[in-house]
């Protein structure tokens, strides 16, 4: 999905045009995938221009950086005052949001330690992630022949670039064969997540997700969704879950920020249940949307831009 460019990108404490957002062609992580970044989105909704969950993510950013032993140069309140201040620069009502942190130009070799930590952060419009239909229809899905790396060897809980490589890789082989979406293992064979998604399945009325430990990022939407699940008294439970389950699920739908909730209509050509999106996932996502297009939150998890 091409980036309609706006008018104002900030970088390092500054905002520049567009245009001269630019990094030096040896910085550290053009050649070694040194980079953290979130993606968060700010909605127009009914009550003013809202961020969901800007707090969590700030949160996740300033962890994933900790887990690389990198120290972000500036507070995560002024990281916060920054995003405000590109989103108003821009004069956005919604966007994408892409606050990302990196290492820049200095030493050339794989220690880190000797380049610059920068940060810019950048906003865009974006719709719907996986296709105009995707929310209201679902969407077709392959498993990866490409698992999730184990636990102790890149860190799944941190959204840094250099993990996103396996990701590229899953995506291209979809579309390749001509799905969507991917959804990888981890190491044990069981289910993890697709290639920018957490994933959901409802067996029986009970909703189902893998663990942290499947090697899957601690997704923003996802904690949300399960929030919301158990506020309407679905029982949620974290456990592994074998492959085998995506085809006698009653249910499987994708969370996260790009994504939203998106159901899963099909899995290696095999129909969900009848192929259309479940009742268990279309109300959880009406519950999301009411949130982030109404502005009914009760939980305090939109951050408004213009007006607080």
């Amino acid at each position: 999905m091409p980036v309609n460019k706006v008018d104002k990108i900030w970088m390092n404490g500054k905002l520049i045009n567009w245009v001269d957002a630019k990094i030096h062609i040896l910085s550290h992580v053009i050649h070694y995938g040194s980079s953290w970044f979130e993606g968060i989105r700010c909605y127009e909704t009914a009550k003013g221009t809202a961020i969901f969950r800007l707090d969590g993510h700030l949160r996740r950013l300033f962890e994933s950086t900790k887990i690389y032993r990198t120290e972000i140069p500036y507070s995560e309140t002024e990281i916060e005052d920054a995003i405000l201040t590109t989103i108003r620069a821009n004069k956005m009502k919604s966007c994408y949001i892409r606050p990302i942190v990196y290492r820049g130009y200095g030493d050339v070799g794989v220690n880190p330690l000797g380049c610059p930590v920068d940060v810019s952060i950048a906003v865009w419009e974006w719709g719907t992630y996986l296709g105009p239909d995707a929310l209201s229809k679902g969407i077709d899905v392959c498993i990866s022949t490409w698992n999730r790396p184990a636990p102790n060897t890149l860190p799944a809980m941190a959204k840094a670039g250099g993990n996103y490589v396996i990701s590229q890789l899953m995506k291209v082989e979809a579309i390749k064969a001509g799905f969507t979406e991917s959804i990888a293992l981890n190491v044990d064979g069981n289910l993890s997540e697709g290639t920018g998604e957490n994933l959901f399945a409802v067996r029986d009325g009970e909703i189902l997700t893998p663990p942290l430990s499947s090697s899957l990022l601690p997704g923003i939407t996802r904690a949300s969704i399960i929030q919301l699940a158990r506020d309407e008294g679905y029982k949620v439970t974290e456990m592994d879950i074998p492959r085998e389950m995506v085809y006698i699920a009653d249910e499987l739908f994708f969370t996260g920020t790009a994504a939203e909730v998106t159901p899963i209509r099909s899995v290696d050509s095999i129909k969900v249940r009848d192929g259309k999106p479940g009742p268990i996932t279309m109300k959880l996502q009406r519950m999301f949307f009411d949130i982030v297009k109404n502005g009914n939150d009760c939980h305090n998890w939109l951050k408004f831009v213009y007006n607080d």
